[in-house]
């Protein structure tokens, strides 16, 4: 996503992290959170259903119960209101800023949009549509995209019938993300490890170092085990092998890498710990049914 220049060009930094900017608009409050400086253990939370997506730079977010995750951009958190987050901003700078947009959403509103929706296209499983009652994480698919790319134009958009568009959007807004909820393929899973697990230090690792050789017995040893042990653990307590979960999160970060048409998709790979554009073009068609050039004109370019 891309903040309009005008929006740059009116808004006040009053502080250098998380400077919050708002919208007020029916039914929905709109903000866009901007840090331009490292930070850790930033308290956060709304007083209403919110979606949090991040437009530039990278948080690590702790979640109740859930162990530090990556968020990126291309990616989306729904959080219940009153959920409280923690933050931190590790690499955040004057000229590699951590821009974050959400949007808080009114439960009277999301209840309206729920019933049409139940009334008008019903589930075939003839269950109601519901919001997510909890945390959830997703990517953004191409319509996601582009409805919040929407809503960031909108912002300083004199019309005569901008909050008529607004509500439009917020409603079909509600609807994608109802509806995101069965589309698995775009989910993204919270790590929740046992208690005291050795696991900890060795997922933050990982994560913190995706463009590095991450060699699975080094790993099994910095968490205290033997390689066949180490393995045995990671999937019992992550649900999938060392090698997947590497895999998994450095696609997530050549997703966000994508997100900025500066950055070659040579540098985008090698960021990511990929040694060759041959596997790394597989291993993201895969994931994403896309190619990562795909991806790019698809998502990016069209929203410059």
């Amino acid at each position: 996503m891309q903040l309009p220049p005008e929006f740059l060009e009116t808004r006040k930094l009053q502080t250098l992290v998380e400077n919050q900017t708002s919208y007020t608009f029916k039914d929905a409050i709109l903000h866009i959170f901007e840090t331009y400086e490292r930070a850790s253990q930033v308290q956060v939370s709304f007083e209403l259903p919110a979606l949090l997506s991040m437009i530039e730079g990278r948080k690590t977010v702790f979640l109740r119960d859930y162990e530090r995750f990556p968020f990126l951009p291309g990616e989306t958190l729904i959080i219940p209101k009153g959920e409280p987050l923690t933050i931190d901003f590790p690499d955040a700078s004057m000229t590699r800023p951590a821009r974050c947009m959400t949007i808080e959403i009114e439960q009277a509103k999301i209840g309206e949009v729920l019933l049409w929706m139940d009334r008008k296209m019903p589930r075939p499983d003839g269950e109601a549509w519901a919001f997510p009652g909890g945390n959830f994480h997703f990517v953004n698919d191409r319509a996601f995209h582009q409805i919040l790319q929407r809503f960031l134009f909108l912002l300083t958009e004199e019309h005569p019938n901008r909050e008529l568009f607004l509500d439009n959007m917020l409603q079909e807004l509600i609807v994608r993300i109802a509806q995101a909820q069965e589309q698995p393929h775009y989910r993204l899973g919270f790590v929740r490890l046992q208690e005291g697990s050795r696991l900890t230090g060795t997922v933050r690792y990982i994560q913190r170092n995706l463009g590095e050789n991450l060699d699975v017995p080094a790993l099994s040893e910095m968490a205290c085990m033997s390689a066949s042990h180490f393995h045995r653990v990671f999937r019992q307590e992550l649900g999938v092998s060392p090698v997947e979960f590497i895999r998994n999160e450095r696609l997530r970060l050549a997703m966000s890498l994508l997100q900025n048409p500066k950055v070659s998709i040579k540098e985008v790979y090698l960021r990511s710990g990929f040694e060759s554009r041959s596997y790394f073009n597989r291993a993201f068609k895969k994931k994403y049914h896309l190619t990562p050039g795909a991806y790019r004109k698809k998502y990016v370019t069209r929203s410059l």
